[in-house]
């Protein structure tokens, strides 16, 4: 018993691995897209989800805030660019890039493939030079090309089109797997063999260097970035218990400068080894095992524990329930109604 015990603890997800599953799936419910290879264009599809999933998956029930700001800059309607533009404030001010580091399916496919063991690229001034080259991509691929399209009549979202590994892997693959879309592979040329050639590279990067995408590339990153300072979720540090020996920033695998700045994905791995326990979740300061930075809880407390305890069981089994109802509607009541 003690062996399996120790094997789960070895194996458990984190609250954070769980946190991506769960938007993977949430963001993807249309099971049934899969397998007939059609994508599913309901009303919630008018609805942007936080990070970064193709608009084009079969699976996806929502749109991608990228692809949404492209079309809406590449569009005359201000109505559609008022949205976007106000969605990701939203997003921005609330979250920052928790989003990144919590709810994007596609961080966790770049984190998951950094685990296969191979030597791996430790940061250094040249990747936090780098990492500044998706503010240049957000710049022009999202806003300069788009909009120069959209004046001339030719909406073109240029990143969605040319670059996004997302929109190979979670919108292309699939749909081609599938054996009702056959007739459109003889239509397949060099922009789609360009776009697997860069999700290839991108694939093989992210098994050397850390979330090569997301720290490089990626521009939703670079717009949630902008947040740091604004954001209400997140990393914050004590400045009065910080002894500023940099722990933090060693152990980060991102090109950060300092804990929440517009680099951290706020993992939360950096509360671990900070010795002054000066790193906390909205200035309230949580330990890796979940209990309070206090090494024993007064008895006063106890109360306050369990309402939390309970709490945080509901808002589990409000999650579960929201997923299972998003599969049940999407997979059998959707179609019906159609």
């Amino acid at each position: 018993m003690d062996k399996i015990k120790k094997w789960w603890a070895a194996i458990r997800p984190s609250k954070r691995r769980l946190a991506q599953l769960y938007c993977a799936i949430l963001y993807n419910a249309n099971i049934k897209g899969f397998m007939n290879g059609t994508i599913y264009s309901g009303p919630s599809k008018a609805v942007c989800v936080p990070g970064l999933n193709c608009y084009s998956c079969p699976g996806a029930v929502g749109a991608c805030p990228l692809g949404a700001l492209q079309n809406a800059v590449a569009s005359s309607g201000a109505r559609a660019g008022t949205y976007v533009i106000g969605i990701l404030m939203l997003f921005g001010i609330i979250l920052g890039r928790t989003v990144c580091g919590w709810l994007c399916p596609f961080g966790m496919l770049q984190e998951l493939l950094y685990k296969i063991p191979v030597p791996k690229i430790s940061k250094s001034r040249v990747t936090r030079v780098l990492s500044y080259l998706k503010h240049v991509i957000l710049i022009l691929f999202v806003i300069m090309i788009p909009l120069w399209a959209g004046l001339k009549k030719m909406p073109l979202p240029a990143f969605c089109k040319y670059i996004c590994p997302a929109g190979t892997l979670e919108g292309a693959g699939p749909l081609l797997m599938s054996s009702n879309n056959s007739g459109l592979f003889p239509l397949l040329g060099s922009l789609f063999t360009n776009k697997f050639v860069i999700l290839a590279i991108i694939g093989l990067a992210c098994i050397f260097c850390f979330r090569s995408f997301c720290r490089f590339l990626c521009p939703l990153g670079a717009i949630y970035g902008i947040f740091c300072r604004l954001a209400i979720i997140g990393l914050k540090v004590d400045e009065q218990k910080c002894t500023h020996c940099g722990a933090c920033v060693n152990h980060c695998k991102m090109d950060v400068r300092h804990v929440g700045d517009h680099e951290c994905i706020h993992c939360g791995e950096c509360r671990g080894v900070c010795p002054a326990h000066a790193i906390s979740w909205n200035g309230k300061h949580i330990s890796q095992c979940g209990k309070s930075a206090a090494s024993k809880p007064q008895p006063v407390f106890e109360s306050e524990n369990q309402t939390e305890k309970k709490a945080s069981r509901v808002f589990r089994g409000v999650l579960i329930g929201v997923l299972l109802l998003a599969l049940i509607y999407y997979n059998f009541l959707a179609p019906l109604i159609r």
